[in-house]
């Protein structure tokens, strides 16, 4: 009988026996029933263990007189010594009847003639004894073997089959565990790269990371990223993602599909394009092509995973951005505000407004324009360039045109390339980008902020929006100067003549008194008002003062000063004129009023100076002067002018 040694055979419940011609595809069978395994995954190890026990075996008297021969468990012959299955067929029946012995019954089984003998010994498992083949010896001129002798050629059979076998399992051992320390070595590099996306703080950071790994990992491949977005990384490799024929470019399929999209090319160069997604959005796809038989299959996990890490970490950085964008813009657009709400005269507003959005966009030029409807056209009240300064320009022109037509913001990527309209600004500043926006009061656009640089596609669609936040803040600045100026325009005007009011006229002569050498006050009385309320009634006495008014206001210069004194009384200052130059213009005024007054009324006037070299100089000296003058006028015919004395 066959030793059946309790050798462990079975060291899993799933052994790898690997072809030794190729040790790079494994392939598996159960070791706890050999007998049941894939006649394609024994036959090659029963072949070489036969092979191997008929090399050492070969000087066995037993070779000459006869053929030894292996058969596997459905009684197949695997391999031989000889060609004995060529003779008659009833050699071959007999030689597989002792086989089939051996396999029903598993022992050994022993028949013979006396020109045939045939021997069968069932060769068994070590771990249970199962039969897994059939070792055979067979002579046709009658020699025999001995039983010892053929058991002791099988257990050697038996020896070569589990040597074998051990060295190819122990092989295949190495090699899962090469296997195990090479994916242990990907996973450990997946983390690191992972973990060294997820520390990048910055879109930038992000992909050059990304694209460092992708070297490192795939070293023999060519990576480039198509992104959805603009952005500036200075990587060729890095390029935007452009739509030319989606059915047919592989980078829009997997972009459009939200899937992995694999080609292979004539050559055999594989092409794999993987979209890298976030939680909100796509971003991008990776694209990588391999030469011929450089991809493994289990790379594909490591890629899609890289992918995967990489949109989250790229999302990431970009919300981070954003989020330090959006607190810089709240930044600039407070300290705007507060710098803004600072001045209350638009001219500051604007130039303020000018040379902060050159600082803030880094900006070649700024020109902001103010509409004078009066006029109907915009009119530049700050601008770097000084060819542009006060320049005026048609609503229906350039850009400024554009704008207060549409009401909306405007970029333009590259002035030359599309001249939608024609720019004094753009021409004259050799610019080619330009970002503007409108300055609204209550829905109506009351200026123009334009914003250039020479270079092409400078502004951001960010500065774009940034401008427009930030032309409502000028918008709103411009409105409460508006407002106060009018409000004070209102404090220091009279209503009904639309004069200065008397405390205004007051303050001015108090600040010409302090920087000018000389200046004179002319008080205007318009006689007997009280008989013109009386016989025409106070609407046409407030005609009347209106029409002196306006009488007083054509007679003097634009730096004098008019005012309602009170009642039917006016005042007139002339800085930096003697007395004798403003009886002369009194003296006008009185001939004007009692020409073009209707009803025809008349004036007296009360003129005074003063001068530096006065022991007294006073607001009130100098009206105490004129009053007293214009008293000797009224009591001297009315209708006629005094100088008062000093």
């Amino acid at each position: 009988m066959v030793d059946r040694v309790n050798s462990n055979f079975a060291y899993h419940k799933t052994s790898t026996i690997v072809d030794t011609s190729a040790e790079s595809q494994p392939v598996w069978f159960s070791s706890e029933d050999i007998s049941d395994a894939d006649e394609s995954l024994l036959f090659p190890l029963f072949q070489d263990s036969f092979k191997q026990w008929a090399k050492e075996s070969a000087a066995l008297a037993s070779f000459e007189n006869g053929e030894f021969a292996l058969f596997n468990k459905e009684g197949e012959e695997v391999a031989a010594t000889g060609q004995y299955r060529d003779g008659r067929e009833i050699r071959n029946a007999v030689l597989m009847t002792a086989v089939s012995r051996a396999l029903s019954g598993g022992e050994v089984s022993i028949n013979g003639t006396e020109e045939l003998f045939v021997a069968a010994v069932p060769v068994h498992r070590r771990n249970d004894g199962a039969v897994f083949g059939v070792f055979t010896y067979l002579s046709t001129n009658g020699s025999r073997i001995e039983l010892e002798q053929l058991l002791g050629c099988s257990l050697h059979f038996h020896s070569c089959f589990y040597h074998m076998f051990e060295q190819i399992y122990v092989k295949d051992l190495l090699l899962q565990q090469r296997r195990a320390e090479k994916e242990a070595d990907r996973r450990n590099a997946l983390f690191q790269a992972a973990k060294r996306l997820y520390d990048q703080i910055d879109v930038s950071s992000v992909l050059s990371e990304l694209l460092l790994s992708l070297e490192m990992l795939f070293p023999s491949s060519e990576v480039d990223l198509y992104l959805s977005q603009d952005h500036l990384n200075g990587d060729p490799r890095v390029k935007p993602l452009v739509f030319k024929n989606a059915e047919h470019d592989l980078v829009a399929k997997a972009f459009l599909n939200g899937k992995s999209v694999t080609e292979h090319d004539r050559d055999g160069t594989l092409r794999l394009a993987v979209p890298m997604t976030g939680k909100q959005a796509a971003y991008g796809v990776l694209r990588m092509s391999i030469g011929p038989g450089k991809w493994d299959e289990a790379d594909l996990p490591a890629f899609l995973l890289l992918a995967d890490t990489s949109g989250s970490a790229f999302e990431n950085a970009k919300l981070y951005e954003q989020s330090n964008l959006l607190i810089n813009e709240l930044r600039l657009i407070n300290e705007l505000t507060k710098r803004l709400n600072q001045s209350l005269r638009l001219k500051e507003i604007f130039q303020f407004a000018s040379s902060e959005l050159l600082t803030i966009f880094d900006a070649d030029f700024c020109c902001v324009l103010q509409l004078n409807k009066e006029k109907n056209q915009f009119v530049v009240m700050s601008s770097n360039f000084p060819a542009l300064a006060s320049e005026h320009f048609s609503p229906d022109y350039g850009f400024c045109g554009m704008v207060y037509r549409t009401k909306e913001p405007l970029i333009i990527s590259d002035y030359w390339h599309t001249r939608v309209v024609t720019s004094k600004l753009m021409d004259n500043t050799s610019s080619r980008s330009l970002i503007a926006a409108p300055i609204l009061v209550d829905g109506e656009v009351v200026g123009v902020i334009l914003v250039t640089h020479k270079a092409p596609n400078f502004f951001s669609y960010e500065n774009y929006k940034l401008l427009q936040v930030m032309s409502t803040h000028i918008g709103l600045a411009v409105t409460n100067a508006s407002l106060h100026a009018e409000v004070r325009r209102m404090v220091i005007t009279d209503n009904l003549t639309g004069l200065h009011a008397r405390h205004y006229l007051n303050e001015q002569i108090q600040n010409r008194q302090r920087k000018d050498p000389f200046g004179s006050l002319i008080l205007v009385d318009i006689d007997l008002f009280k008989r013109v309320n009386d016989t025409f009634g106070h609407q046409v006495g407030d005609r009347i003062l209106i029409q002196v008014s306006d009488i007083i206001r054509s007679s003097i210069r634009h730096g004098d000063i008019a005012a309602r004194w009170g009642g039917e009384e006016l005042a007139v200052y002339l800085p930096g004129i003697r007395a004798e130059q403003a009886y002369r213009i009194a003296e006008r005024i009185r001939l004007q009023v009692e020409k073009d007054t209707d009803p025809v009324v008349t004036v007296s006037c009360g003129v005074s100076e003063w001068t530096f070299e006065d022991e007294k100089v006073s607001v009130e000296s100098l009206f105490y002067r004129a009053d007293m003058a214009l008293y000797e006028a009224k009591h001297n015919g009315r209708n006629c002018i005094f100088v008062g004395q000093n």
